[in-house]
């Protein structure tokens, strides 16, 4: 019998490569910062003790944190066209994902830190004995407000790219 060629394989994809010119764009750079902070914040919370309203913040803080994670390595990657619906719609995903979802909780998480700093501000006196959150939690509301701040540029700067008619995100 003659012999049967075997069936043809999945269409092979491109290989992976870095996409530079994401990296250096303004929304690559300030994805970094917020990276950076949003690690910060939720490490910061995390290695101390925390209660109550803390685990909200830290909750935010770590959602949002994988989500510009994984928009981050998209990106970088320029694989965006692989996510079902949002990829034809990436300029817009990120606007959302940084107005909405990052400012949003990221306000709400330093403002939960923040009330809670103040509470603690009595252990922060010269002679107190007891072991005192006050730094930890002034420190995450810290870098909270400033991944807020990253993310309202980085909002912006996807708005005024969507304002202008341009559909990319470089």
């Amino acid at each position: 019998p003659p012999a049967v060629p075997p069936p043809p394989g999945p269409p092979a994809r491109g290989s992976l490569s870095l996409h530079r010119a994401y990296l250096r764009s303004p929304l690559g750079l300030l994805r970094l910062g917020q990276l950076v902070m949003g690690a910060a914040f939720w490490v910061t919370v995390a290695a101390h003790k925390y209660e109550g309203a803390a685990h909200f913040a830290l909750f935010a803080a770590v959602l949002v944190w994988l989500l510009t994670l994984a928009l981050f390595g998209l990106s970088l990657l320029g694989r965006w066209a692989l996510v079902p619906w949002l990829g034809s719609r990436w300029l817009l995903t990120n606007l959302v994902h940084d107005l909405a979802l990052g400012v949003g909780l990221y306000t709400a998480a330093t403002g939960i830190m923040g009330y809670k700093a103040g509470r603690k501000s009595y252990c922060n006196l010269p002679g107190y004995s007891q072991h005192c959150l006050y730094g930890a939690y002034l420190s995450a509301s810290i870098c909270g407000a400033i991944a807020a701040c990253l993310y309202l540029f980085s909002g912006l700067y996807c708005l005024s790219r969507r304002c202008r008619d341009q559909r990319d995100i470089i």
